[in-house]
């Protein structure tokens, strides 16, 4: 995947807790990690923002073994599900969680992480062709995982770098989840040429972040529209950062109002920033609007990748050739997964989409081809960049909760759980947040009479859509 040999004693990765280590250091742990696992096969990545799970992870990816990246810090008993159903070869955890799973034992140590081997021998194979598993429904706990092959992973790597011209110079600082796609992205796009990571576990509110930041000296860092958000409230127009070169976005669309805030901030520092676009199934980028133009087509998320083609569908199948009409935005590109993944029997499949993704998207372009996101045609919001299915957590609720009455609905970083029983509204929110680990502040409740439903009993959703502005 990488060249890290031509990159020798350059530093590659820098961890908030001191942590270095050059590029001929990660070698050795590639080395060390193909000594310690046996052969082709599956492990779990419990991932922090932390050297050693970054370090692991390229260990795995240049070894030929299959990670699959999950947040160190999910629910036990969402990811227990996910061991159950693939029960991986391997496990890849923080050190101070080695002693937490029963069945498995220590087999290598590195950098605060613990490499402990299954009991079990695994008995499915994997694809020759696949690379890596991420979750693809936010923090809900399905099992359904994008199968990313090494020509998916590597090809958008490429023109990731392509379009925001990096070199070895760049120290862009982490901000997002590693087993996030697009945090990931800028870990695959950076390590091609050589560049330095530095990871950080803190948050932009946390003092500690910046401190990291401005003693690094970082040169870039990517968002998702809560982080936008949360940076407007901090005044980060006002901070004195000579060592920025540019800034990204993604993970959902941002307001207009903040688009056009970050762009003009931008121009007159001096700095790039590009909005882009993407998704878990097209590896992480599709699009990305040219930081030249992010004044000028404030609101877009601009032109295919270097490599890729997107196109309009109407509602019939028909190609759209006029621009201001609506219809689903379609990708093509050597980027496009190849498929899902629910159970280790899919794990051998070959490319099931062939390099077209239908997104979902609603999407208009203009006179000049920059594309402009409009709705979506699948019930799913962005939560603080993450992707959360809405039928998911009804399920979820209604599951745990017996005989209640919820439905689920809003807008991006905003989600509304619907409720008749007021007694129950503060136990469901806080079992949903709990469920999803995602701020408590991304999640509302609003009480009804009855949840509307038609004749044949189906919840009426865009009834329900009509509510959220008073909430």
């Amino acid at each position: 995947m990488w060249d890290f040999r031509q990159y020798g004693d350059n530093t590659a990765i820098i961890a908030d807790d001191a942590t270095q280590l050059t590029y001929v250091d990660l070698i050795k742990v590639i080395e060390d990690m193909g000594n310690a696992v046996y052969g082709r096969c599956l492990v779990f990545c419990l991932c922090r923002n932390e050297a050693g799970a970054v370090a692991g992870y390229a260990a795995f990816i240049e070894n030929k073994v299959v990670p699959v990246l999950l947040n160190a810090g999910m629910d036990r008993e969402l990811l227990d599900n996910f061991l159950n159903i693939y029960r991986p070869s391997y496990l890849w955890v923080p050190s101070d969680m080695e002693d937490i799973f029963e069945g498995f034992g220590a087999v290598y140590c590195a950098y605060g992480y613990s490499l402990l081997k299954n009991q079990i021998e695994p008995d499915y194979e994997l694809n020759p062709e696949l690379c890596l598993l991420l979750t693809t429904s936010g923090s809900t706990g399905s099992p359904k995982l994008v199968r990313q092959s090494y020509k998916n992973v590597s090809s958008n790597a490429r023109a990731i770098v392509e379009y925001l011209e990096l070199s070895c110079d760049e120290r862009p600082i982490t901000t997002l989840p590693m087993n996030y796609t697009y945090g990931l992205s800028i870990i695959n796009s950076h390590f091609m040429v050589g560049a330095t990571l530095l990871v950080t576990e803190n948050g932009l509110m946390q003092k500690g972040f910046w401190n990291f930041f401005k003693e690094q000296g970082a040169t870039s860092f990517g968002g998702v529209p809560y982080t936008y958000e949360m940076l407007d409230k901090l005044r980060f127009y006002r901070m004195d950062l000579p060592s920025l070169r540019y800034i990204t976005q993604a993970g959902g669309k941002l307001t207009p109002r903040l688009h056009e805030k970050f762009a003009e901030y931008a121009q007159d520092k001096g700095i790039k920033f590009f909005v882009m676009y993407g998704q878990c199934e097209a590896t992480a980028r599709m699009g990305y609007l040219p930081a030249d133009k992010a004044v000028k087509k404030c609101g877009s998320m601009g032109i295919a990748i270097p490599g890729g083609h997107f196109m309009l569908i109407d509602d019939k199948g028909r190609e759209i050739n006029e621009p201001d009409i609506t219809g689903e935005l379609v990708y093509e590109g050597d980027n496009v997964t190849l498929g899902y993944a629910e159970c280790t029997d899919d794990l051998i499949k070959g490319d099931e989409r062939n390099g077209v993704l239908y997104t979902g998207d609603m999407a208009r372009f203009d006179k000049d081809g920059y594309y402009y996101i409009v709705g979506r045609r699948k019930r799913f919001l962005k939560i603080y960049g993450n992707r959360v299915n809405l039928d998911e957590i009804d399920r979820m609720i209604k599951s745990h909760f017996d005989g209640i009455e919820a439905a689920c609905s809003g807008v991006d970083d905003h989600l509304t759980i619907f409720l008749t029983n007021e007694k129950l509204a503060e136990e469901v929110k806080a079992y949903v947040v709990d469920k999803t680990g995602l701020n408590s502040v991304a999640f509302n409740t609003f009480i009804l009479n009855e949840i509307p439903k038609n004749d044949s009993g189906k919840t009426l959703y865009r009834e329900l859509e009509k509510y959220l502005e008073l909430n």
